[in-house]
């Protein structure tokens, strides 16, 4: 499904995402905004200033679609506590939108064409229910290649992407949201399943992208120095193959942007945190349960 093409809505979504140096640190942001454009009412995208040409190609999207609204900005480079400053970008979009709902995508999140009629009849079926506060996606995180998922306790296996635009909410940091219906007492908000899956592909752009986006944002984390990158330097038993296909938008950028030649080591030493995850997932395979971090309320 492209773009051009759009679902009947009844509930109003705005899409919403922030960005800066998305080219040069190699996310398929283009993609990413893509694969949700048929969906939303509006898209808002909050462009930090950049040394690249993210601007410019947000922008020639705008062209084509009219949808896209830009909100520049210049990042507080002083804000390094745990990365709030990703918080402050998130909300300053968020802040724009109009519609009832918000549907915030990270610049390497994609959503799968045929999952699209699910979201929009969630958002639909679940306007008038004041309990529910939030969508709540699984989902896919490729692993360096496509061909491969991180699938351990130690990755969020769900995540809230659509919040209601009624509420009041906020991020602590960019990934998710907390409710304060009580002042001073935030608490997680109430969510369903959304029904659909987000295709984070963050982990397998090239490794050399991947460097100086580690490079750029530590900064953000209090971090004097960036961590090597090596994708085989994972536990293997915490990764999947893939079985299913991916969204028809990022099809391109697989070919062009992403690794291709992985394979996770079998005689490294483990960690004392990957020990603990594989004793997470002897107990998940044992009893059922999900030992992920979680950052909602399922009701």
């Amino acid at each position: 499904m492209t773009h051009t093409e759009n679902i009947p809505l009844s509930a109003s979504i705005s899409g919403c995402t922030f960005l800066r140096n998305a080219t040069e640190l190699g996310f398929p942001f283009v993609e990413s905004i893509q694969s949700i454009l048929s969906i939303v009412d509006e898209f808002v995208v909050v462009v930090g200033k950049s040394r690249d040409d993210t601007l410019e190609k947000i922008k020639a999207l705008q062209k084509d679609c009219p949808k896209i609204k830009i909100i520049e900005t210049t990042w507080n480079d002083r804000m390094r506590d745990r990365g709030f400053v990703y918080a402050q970008q998130k909300m300053i979009g968020q802040f724009a939108c109009t519609g009832d709902w918000v549907f915030y995508l990270e610049g390497d999140e994609v959503v799968h064409e045929k999952d699209l009629a699910n979201i929009v009849n969630m958002c639909n079926s679940q306007l008038d229910n004041s309990k529910v506060e939030a969508l709540v996606f699984d989902y896919h995180h490729f692993y360096g290649s496509p061909q491969w998922l991180a699938s351990s306790p130690a990755w969020y296996r769900r995540e809230c992407r659509i919040i209601r635009n009624s509420i009041r909410s906020y991020a602590p940091d960019g990934q998710y949201w907390l409710v304060t219906t009580q002042h001073r007492r935030p608490r997680k908000p109430q969510a369903v399943l959304a029904n659909a899956h987000i295709y984070h592909y963050g982990h397998v752009r090239k490794v050399e992208r991947m460097q100086e986006k580690l490079n750029q944002v530590s900064r953000y984390w209090n971090s004097a120095q960036a961590p090597k990158v090596d994708y085989s330097s994972i536990d293997p038993k915490a990764l999947r193959s893939f079985q299913g296909t991916h969204p028809h938008c990022i099809q391109v950028w697989l070919e062009t942007h992403a690794e291709h030649h992985f394979t996770p080591s079998t005689n490294r030493q483990m960690t004392s945190r990957e020990r603990k995850h594989r004793i997470s997932m002897m107990i998940e395979e044992l009893t059922g349960l999900d030992l992920s971090k979680k950052h909602y309320k399922l009701i």
